[in-house]
């Protein structure tokens, strides 16, 4: 009873907490706050100011806000107590700070360092050479559990690092210390004592010598860089790496190349492509799309050994550099990558995964450009070979680009100056020998040599987006034929061939029908047609294009069925108004059993689905009676008539 009236009645403040609330204060405590207009619980409590120290510091100046205004400086001590409590013992000497003005003294100093230290989460250190020891900021001490537990030396500084970093910045102090100069190391360490949480610490210091040159202290920070460590390791990891896969990306593979092509021996380049990868993305999605990409790229990785670099130049395009390979390993390389892909990327046994791969080997001093280049060749050709498969990059290969380039540009010369034709062939009624409609045919009439025929210059510009401006200048001057005043007299029927890629447009449809109404012309004098082989790639475009034209009154036509292996299936759920019967079936129907056979199947079935047939290469009078006979509605061919001018045709009519 006696001590707890000498505490309570002592000058000294005495405040226990727990849990960050005081459990109990004498009345010394209870006055240096009341006196300022304060309490212990509530906003401006100095409970903040407590906080800030450290338990088991000693005379720790302490600064507090008081809520009548101006600053109240303590001194105070921290002890652990039993049960998670804490006593501090609290000296007021504001009077004597504020004898060297407010705020200014070296205690108010001190107080200042220590909250900057704070904020730019750094602690600092000193170590004295000749006794070696070392002294700890108030911030570093209240930061590092382990500090209190090592001895307070060069060995104790370093103690908390990482095993595998702990040389390094010793290193780096004794290099200091010998040349009286400075250092600046990051090195990996922990806060707890229980080293489970890794974080990364920037260590700068620097040596102070005597008048001799002789050391005597080093000054040192450390800073807690973890965040900024991690992000730049990102954005690092980033600038080098696709994100999607963890490979190389396209820039680290130039500047691959570009080290081969510096080095004597050369290398090789494999360029590998995903084969028909859009189909996958259309029909199952770019979650499968991604998927399948990564398992090309773990696939490949596990095929390509330690010295090689895999990369993905972008889309479902990778690339392996191979320092120092030949030809001939690069290519064995090849097929193995195809067999492996093959077995390693089955997401479903109903979808099969191949790649096709270029490989082009690296010339000392040839540029990057020019190697990807040569690599993208020969995967052009490996493409058009039938893919799942590898081709060595020849002078062939650059020929027959430059062949394609020289066709394209003939192609974009004839439709900007006029000598792009449209030819049309009648299609005709084989019961009344009528011509029920036409079906439009480019050519090309530039006047130069050699002539160039559709098959030539079609399938190059299908791979390029020159075949988009073929299709549109079709379709727009043949609905400007449809509304020519002759023709609409005349009720003239046009048919017209699109490609895959102008398929692929979901707005083709609205903007076909959207030109037919401003031109006046009727739906039904309107016809397009799409390759078996088209519908097969693209049946969900397909359906919905053949679906908007035929509901609108237009025809829709698919072309040279039987000729992709002809499925009955496409005819059930695509809205077709009409089937054309492959010529391979046609030119032999007045021999072979086997062809009438089929034709009459074919007939059969799009009977009863409501569609017209049309025989195609009909070119000899007796396949006439022969497919009249077979119940065939149409055919078209060379017998029946030949393609000839547009424009001759509107001006018989």
């Amino acid at each position: 009873m006696i001590a707890e009236e000498v505490v309570g009645a002592a000058g000294l403040g005495l405040v226990v907490t727990k849990d960050d609330a005081v459990t109990w204060l004498n009345d010394a405590a209870r006055d240096l706050v009341a006196s300022c207009g304060g309490g212990w619980s509530g906003p401006g409590s100095p409970l903040g100011a407590l906080a800030t120290v450290r338990v088991g510091a000693r005379r720790i100046p302490t600064r507090w806000a008081s809520p009548s205004g101006g600053i109240r400086w303590w001194q105070v001590a921290a002890t652990a107590l039993d049960g998670g409590r804490t006593l501090y013992e609290i000296t007021d000497e504001t009077d004597r700070y504020d004898a060297d003005g407010r705020d200014a003294g070296a205690v108010a100093a001190q107080w200042r360092f220590n909250r900057v230290e704070r904020i730019g989460r750094q602690g600092s250190w000193i170590w004295h050479v000749d006794d070696d020891t070392v002294e700890f900021s108030e911030t570093l001490m209240a930061s590092v559990e382990w500090l209190p537990d090592v001895p307070h030396n060069r060995h104790g500084l370093v103690a908390g690092l990482h095993d595998d970093d702990r040389a390094e910045l010793v290193a780096a102090l004794d290099r200091a210390v010998e040349g009286c100069a400075r250092f600046s190391v990051v090195a990996r360490g922990y806060l707890d004592r229980a080293r489970l949480v890794e974080r990364v610490f920037e260590w700068r210091g620097e040596v102070l010598c005597d008048a001799a040159g002789r050391p005597t202290r080093v000054l040192g920070t450390v800073r807690n860089i973890t965040e900024h460590f991690h992000d730049r390791a990102e954005l690092t990891f980033l600038a080098e790496h696709d994100p999607l896969t963890g490979v190389a990306n396209r820039r680290r593979i130039g500047s691959a190349i570009a080290d081969c092509a510096a080095d004597p021996r050369g290398g090789a380049l494999l360029m590998i492509d995903i084969d028909n990868f859009k189909d996958i993305n259309d029909l199952r999605g770019h979650v499968v799309g991604d998927l399948i990409i990564r398992r090309v790229a773990t696939a490949v990785a596990g095929e390509i050994g330690p010295d090689a670099l895999l990369g993905r130049l972008g889309g479902d395009e990778f690339a392996v550099i191979l320092p120092a390979g030949s030809a001939a390993t690069a290519v064995a390389l090849a097929e193995r990558l195809c067999e492996a892909v093959s077995v390693a990327t089955a997401v479903d046994p109903t979808l099969h995964v191949t790649v096709s791969v270029g490989v082009a080997t690296i010339a000392a001093g040839q540029s990057s450009d020019a190697t990807l280049a040569h690599a993208d060749l020969a995967l052009y050709a490996a493409k058009g070979a039938g893919r799942n498969r590898a081709r060595l990059f020849s002078d062939a290969h650059y020929q027959s680009a430059a062949h394609r380039v020289s066709l394209l540009q003939r192609v974009g010369a004839a439709l900007e100056t006029g000598t792009m034709r449209l030819y049309a062939q009648p299609i005709v009624d084989l019961r009344t020998g009528r011509a029920a409609r036409h079906e439009l045919l480019i050519r090309l009439r530039d006047g130069l040599e050699p002539v160039l025929s559709p098959a030539d210059f079609l399938p190059a510009a299908e791979r390029t987006d020159l075949v988009l401006e073929l299709d549109r200048w079709v379709l727009e001057r043949a609905v400007q034929a449809l509304a020519n005043t002759r023709a609409q007299a005349a009720g003239l029927r046009l048919e017209v061939n699109v490609s895959a890629r102008s398929l692929e447009n979901p707005d083709l449809g609205r903007w076909i029908l959207e030109l037919l109404k401003k031109c006046e012309v009727a739906p039904e004098r309107f016809g397009l047609e799409i390759t078996e082989t088209t519908a097969i790639k693209s049946l969900d475009a397909a359906r919905l294009l053949a679906t908007r034209l035929t509901e609108a009154g237009c025809g829709f036509a698919l072309d040279d069925f039987g000729a992709g292996f002809g499925s009955f299936s496409y005819l059930k759920y695509l809205p077709f108004t009409t089937v054309k019967i492959a010529g391979e079936f046609v030119r032999q129907v007045d021999d072979h059993d086997v062809d009438r056979a089929l034709v009459s199947a074919v007939v059969g079935v799009a009977h009863q689905l409501g569609m017209r047939t049309v025989a195609e290469q009909v070119d000899r009078p007796a396949l006439v009676t022969h497919l009249r006979a077979l119940g065939v509605d149409d055919g078209q061919g060379f017998h029946l008539g030949r393609p000839r001018p547009l424009d001759g045709l509107l001006a018989e009519l």
